[in-house]
């Protein structure tokens, strides 16, 4: 099978960072990890790869220094048959959230996305914490935000849902499709033109899954029915996988979310909420704890209802939130 890997993002500017290099080694992309062995397209069709040691012994302390899915690599063939990466090239973009473990570490979900799009249901209801919480996520990772309402032929009116959504997501196309009629993907297969990768991140059930095999235009990745007790889906995905389109370009899928941590992410959550940065802007003092302080614009806003209470609290929670982590990790540095 022979890859383009111009029209998976190779440009000047990598072969560039090669040239400095100089090696011998040859780039390809990850298109997949199974524990520590990664699938990496080249030029000659894909790759199994092991880590090399110098990559493993960058990443001692710092697991996210690890080949991820999305990563541009150098990998080394060897006269026994044996492959290894020897590199990982600087990221443009990474997709990065907080491990459920003690360690204050993070997970590295994806990397080198162009567009990250998180994707809602549009049943049984689309859960409006969850996506300011991945809108936080993927304004932090630097690659563009995109929301994607799923099944919109399960709804009376997708359009009224879609406008609900856009209000929690300032500034951010929302874009209703279906993959079961085939309708609204124009505007989604326009975000994946060669050399850009989408990314989907989203619960079980949302609809991830399809939306490659439509982009795809073909069954590259399993999909199951969700329970109709609850709306609920299924583990369906449950590697993180990049997959090359017909054409030019790549979708990476991942495995439904339960839950997402976040870290260091200020700037990211900033413009997740950027109704209420720019409300606060407007405050009398600089340092407004936006409580009960005279001249509070946030709390005017909420006072009048041009800002909803569950919005309000849901910013307060992720910035409490990021505040923790920022000393855990702080702490733990030190």
């Amino acid at each position: 099978m022979t890859i383009s890997l111009t029209a998976l993002g190779w440009d000047t500017d990598r072969a560039a960072q090669l040239e400095r290099i100089r090696t011998n080694h040859q780039p390809g992309r990850v298109a997949r990890v199974d524990r520590g062995v990664c699938t990496v397209l080249t030029e000659d069709g894909p790759v199994r790869a092991s880590t090399g040691g110098a990559v493993l012994a960058a990443a001692v302390g710092d697991a996210t220094r690890l080949p991820c899915v999305g990563d541009w690599v150098l990998w080394c063939a060897w006269p026994d048959g044996r492959a290894t990466v020897e590199a990982v090239l600087p990221r443009r973009t990474a997709l990065i959230r907080r491990t459920a473990g003690k360690d204050a570490s993070g997970q590295l979900l994806a990397a080198n996305l162009d567009v990250a799009a998180v994707v809602e249901a549009v049943h049984p209801e689309p859960d409006a914490a969850r996506i300011e919480r991945l809108l936080s996520l993927v304004h932090e990772s630097g690659a563009r935000p995109l929301v994607v309402l799923t099944k919109t032929d399960l709804a009376a009116d997708p359009a009224a849902v879609a406008r609900h959504l856009a209000a929690l997501a300032p500034g951010v196309p929302v874009l209703p499709v279906s993959a079961e009629r085939g309708t609204g993907l124009e505007p989604l297969r326009a975000e994946v033109d060669p050399g850009r990768t989408l990314g989907l991140l989203g619960p079980s059930g949302a609809g991830k899954s399809s939306l490659v095999n439509a982009l795809a235009s073909a069954v590259v990745m399993p999909t199951q029915a969700i329970r109709r007790v609850d709306g609920k889906g299924r583990h369906t995905t449950t590697w993180r996988a990049l997959v090359p389109l017909p054409g030019g370009g790549a979708v990476v899928d991942t495995p439904g979310v339960r839950a997402v941590g976040l870290l260091d992410g200020a700037t990211g959550l900033d413009r997740a909420f950027a109704d209420i940065a720019e409300l606060a802007d407007d405050c009398r003092y600089a340092d407004c704890g936006h409580e009960a302080e005279p001249g509070c614009a946030v709390r005017v806003a909420l006072d009048s209802g041009a800002l909803t209470a569950r919005r309000w609290e849901s910013w307060r929670r992720l910035r409490r939130e990021i505040a923790h982590e920022t000393r855990r990790r702080a702490n733990r540095r030190r």
